[in-house]
């Protein structure tokens, strides 16, 4: 059978331009992925914003399963008054915090949620387009090319400086023909590109002057500089490499970036930052959270792991659930059905039930809930090949994926000890069953209505619901923490965010002439 190229239909509202744009733009590819583009352009945001400028951050397509919940200012609100929501990528949302603004679906414009090695949903403007292989997808994202130059003018339009973030490496030619967030766009969008290396990695004289080698003539002159990003050590060492970049390139050197001790303080974009070990110890409660393969808004956990108390631990393929843990944690996925076929393929389903028997407890979120059932059921195949499959059957309720995507930020009461805490929804599936009736939290979305959510069993020892970004709640997490057994310490989670954001920006401000990039930026 020939696979053939969706058709794109975009609705877009029309742009009010009044004169010429009026933000300067400067934009950091990289030689890679993982170079700390992301990192560098929040701390940016957080500088140009404390200077008293109108900063937008952008990034014209992010592939992630870790997303945010935003506004979508263009739609107009539903019949009940409620804003309409859709998501972008959570760096974008994090760098939108840097600069003291709400995040907005134009931030963000093209969003690749993996599903499986050679697939995603796409989501545009923060709605989702369908799912595409990655074959296909290449075909069609030239199509997307209005929606991601109309979206950064709208950023254009009300901003002063737009820091744009490119996507992997700048230097990928063979996609230089469909390509709409590296040079491609920098070309089209008229922006001034910055290459950025990373010392961590090694090989960076390599990857800066493959870079040149590879990009023609115009995309060499796009660029007006390079970086150095997390470099540890004397740098005098490595400044004959830097004479050696820019005799061959022509490009100049703007600086090096020194490691930040603070990044663990910031939420990771990416599942990448997973690979790595990030296990804490010292402490006196054990989480396990296993490492799916489409493990998605793991940042949900990064307040757990800021506790002293809590010694927790990412349970990586080949490794078994330890028996001395204390709290499972399932996580956030995009692929329930998959990663239920990774839980039985790992044993980590048999770790679990005789982790439950031993006493142990057990926590699901979104998708990890919906894994707690007995069911979950595809019928459309919208996550993978349509079918069914067993949950682990800890819960009386049964889960079809379909429907809306919903998407909301909400308010809640965590029923058992009556604490308040804000997060979002952002799932397909519903659930149902018996197991309902004994729900988690009472929820109050932005309309003001209250419904139940999620379930505990009847021995409160396993609970889930559809709520993302819970314990960032320091009450809720506190009262939580003592019915597992350990004790909170007195850690405000949104001023320590706040604080490794502010510490970011005098980061670059220690480290960068900011006034010089600043006049590059055009």
């Amino acid at each position: 059978m020939t696979e053939t190229v969706p058709t794109i239909q975009l609705d877009l509202p029309p742009l009010q331009r009044h004169g010429p744009r009026r933000a300067r733009a400067l934009m950091i590819q990289g030689t890679a992925s993982d170079v700390g583009k992301s990192m560098l352009v929040a701390g940016l945001c957080r500088a140009y914003a404390r200077r008293g400028l109108t900063v937008r951050p952008f990034k014209a397509q992010n592939m992630s399963n870790n997303a945010a919940v935003t506004a979508d200012t263009d739609a107009e609100p539903g019949p009940d008054g409620t804003p309409v929501y859709g998501e972008i990528g959570r760096a974008q949302a994090l760098q939108a915090r840097a600069c003291g603004v709400a995040p907005s679906i134009h931030m963000n414009p093209v969003l690749l949620k993996p599903q499986t090695n050679i697939g995603s949903q796409v989501v545009l403007r923060g709605r989702v387009l369908g799912n595409c292989p990655a074959r296909i997808y290449h075909e069609m994202r030239q199509g997307l090319m209005p929606a991601v130059l109309d979206s950064f003018e709208r950023l254009c339009a009300d901003a002063d400086l737009v820091l744009v973030e490119g996507a992997g490496s700048g230097a990928e030619i063979y996609l230089r023909h469909c390509d709409i967030t590296n040079m491609h766009f920098a070309e089209r969008a008229g922006v001034p590109v910055v290459v950025l290396g990373d010392l961590d990695k090694g090989g960076t004289m390599a990857s800066l002057v493959g870079t040149w080698l590879l990009l023609d003539q115009a995309d060499r002159d796009r660029v007006v500089g390079y970086m150095v990003n997390k470099f540890r050590g004397d740098f005098s060492l490595f400044e004959p490499a830097c004479v050696t970049i820019t005799q061959h390139t022509g490009w100049p050197f703007l600086g090096v970036v020194r490691w930040f001790e603070g990044a663990d303080r910031l939420p990771a974009e990416d599942s990448l930052a997973l690979e790595r070990p990030a296990e804490t110890t010292g402490g006196t409660l054990n989480i396990a959270i296993p490492r799916l393969s489409r493990v998605a808004n793991f940042d949900d956990m990064d307040p757990l792991a800021a506790e002293p108390a809590v010694n927790l631990r990412w349970i990586h393929p080949g490794q078994p659930i330890p028996a001395e843990t204390d709290v499972v944690i399932l996580p956030g996925s995009k692929a329930t059905r998959t990663d239920l076929s990774v839980l039985r393929r790992e044993g980590w389903d048999i770790d679990i039930l005789a982790h439950v028997r031993r006493g142990g407890r057990v926590v699901g979120l979104c998708a990890g809930f919906q894994m707690l059932g007995r069911t979950v059921r595809d019928p459309l195949g919208l996550e993978g090949e349509p079918g069914e499959s067993p949950g682990l059957g800890l819960l009386e309720m049964d889960t079809e994926i379909g429907g809306e995507k919903r998407l909301i930020d909400i308010d809640a009461v965590d029923l058992a000890s009556g604490c308040r805490l804000s997060g979002y929804e952002m799932h397909m599936g519903r659930s149902s069953g018996a197991a309902l009736q004994r729900p988690w939290l009472q929820l109050a979305d932005n309309g003001g209505r209250a419904r139940a959510e999620g379930a505990i069993s009847s021995d409160g020892r396993v609970m889930g619901g559809y709520v993302h970004g819970i314990f960032a709640g320091d009450e809720f997490r506190a009262h939580w923490l003592a019915q597992v057994g350990a004790r909170a310490a007195a850690i405000d989670f949104d001023a320590r965010t706040e604080a490794a954001l502010d510490a970011l920006a005098d980061h670059c401000e220690a480290n960068l002439d900011l006034d010089a990039l600043l006049t590059l930026a055009r």
